[in-house]
């Protein structure tokens, strides 16, 4: 009896102590995660996290929601400070500089290794990979991605007469079209000038044939002629044309603003795509942003970072699931999901994104309109150069200032922040 009680407290003690080893041997990862964007975000993260956890026992993942973009930064940046750092985060595509420059992340090129991990990192679209690349380094993985869509009422366009499946193709139809949409209760055209005036911006320049900086993050081209006539042709929307209000438009309320008939066309992010689908009471279309010398628009969105204060266990967990969450399988669903563009064309050729194009084709617009698209704005001191741009934007829109005046002394600005990184 005496030898079964003690081998059975043996048993019993060996057993405690492989499940302390097991517990203690897991892998704990705090992920912080933006919510700036209409639609059911966080369970679909949820959703995928608990999915990860259940493939991957050994790891344990807390995601964080932090509120904007911006919020996500500073809160990920606080808690780095605090010495209470999280492992990896979905931040704006455009921290990359501010995040090198402070030592926060470390080079995904870096990480990966096998060929398998390479072939990875070679398959997401090329354009997303622009804000992530940079002193010859891959810094950010796409995930969160967007382009600006063109949003418009067809049941709007029948009643004035247009064809509703023939929107604008450049900035005059887009003036003509607007006119005979406007009415009383309804503007033609709106393109939002708050919350993030400068990407708006970075899409009528690129559609007149100019960016707003380098690919290395330290100049900026905001005296540009093109440049002007770009900021010059979105004043006269409300000035000069009357399609558009004057003043500033909220980037908050602007979908609202559509789906009550306020207005029959908006630029917006492919975001909001599976949030207008639902919630729509009219026939709707998506189409390309309209051209001057060219189609145009900026990527958006965030991108994954993995933090430099983290254990080799740590980074190979944040690398476990990042490739998890980038898989073609998650990103179609994230894309059904959202609206969002799946970031690879592994992506669109999974069973299910593929049977949603093909039965919603506007979901493949923004994905179309990569051909067309740039880097969004991002340089060394990106939020001190960002804000002289949306301050300049918005004095421009509101009376205060002319384009040619207000961008030149922006230029002036932003040249003298960026000078020690030329």
């Amino acid at each position: 009896m005496f030898k079964f009680v003690k081998k059975a407290a043996l048993i019993s003690a060996l057993t405690a102590s492989f499940l302390s080893n097991a517990v203690a041997q897991k892998t704990e990862l705090t992920m912080y995660y933006p919510v700036s964007v209409g639609g059911p975000l966080t369970k679909i993260v949820d959703s995928m996290v608990e999915e990860f956890e259940k493939k991957n026992p050994d790891i344990d993942v807390n995601a964080i929601y932090a509120g904007n973009y911006n919020d996500a930064r500073i809160k990920s940046l606080a808690a780095l400070k605090a010495g209470k750092p999280a492992q990896l985060a979905v931040m704006f595509s455009i921290d990359i500089y501010d995040l090198i420059e402070q030592d926060a992340i470390i080079p995904f090129s870096d990480v990966v290794k096998s060929k398998e991990d390479k072939q990875w990192l070679d398959s997401f679209y090329p354009a997303l990979m622009e804000n992530g690349t940079t002193l010859g380094k891959v810094w950010g993985i796409p995930f969160q991605r967007s382009t600006i869509v063109m949003y418009y009422n067809k049941d709007a366009f029948k009643k004035a007469g247009l064809d509703p499946n023939k929107p604008p193709k450049n900035w005059d139809e887009m003036v003509s079209m607007g006119k005979k949409l406007t009415n009383d209760n309804q503007w033609g055209v709106m393109i939002p000038s708050t919350g993030y005036p400068y990407w708006m911006f970075g899409a009528l320049a690129k559609q007149n044939g100019e960016v707003l900086m380098n690919g290395d993050g330290t100049k900026t081209y905001f005296d540009n002629p093109k440049v002007i006539e770009a900021l010059q042709y979105w004043k006269d929307l409300s000035a000069k044309h009357n399609v558009m209000p004057k003043g500033t438009i909220e980037w908050g309320t602007l979908r609202k603003n559509f789906l009550s008939g306020n207005t029959a066309m908006m630029w917006h992010s492919t975001g909001n795509l599976t949030a207008v689908k639902k919630n729509a009471t009219f026939d709707f279309g998506v189409a390309m942003l309209p051209a001057s010398q060219m189609r145009g628009t900026p990527t958006g969105g965030g991108n994954f970072y993995i933090f430099k204060k983290t254990t080799p266990e740590q980074r190979e967990a944040s690398m476990k699931l990042i490739k998890f969450m980038t898989s073609p399988e998650n990103s179609a669903k994230w894309s059904i999901g959202t609206g969002y563009i799946g970031i690879s064309q592994d992506s669109y050729n999974t069973p299910e994104l593929k049977k949603y194009v093909e039965e919603f084709p506007p979901a493949k617009v923004a994905r179309d309109q990569l051909e067309f698209a740039t880097a969004e704005l991002s340089t060394y001191q990106t939020g001190r150069v960002r804000k002289i741009l949306d301050d300049t934007i918005q004095a421009v829109l509101t009376d205060k200032k002319e384009p040619k005046e207000a961008l030149s002394e922006a230029q002036k600005q932003a040249t003298q922040l960026l000078r020690n990184y030329q």
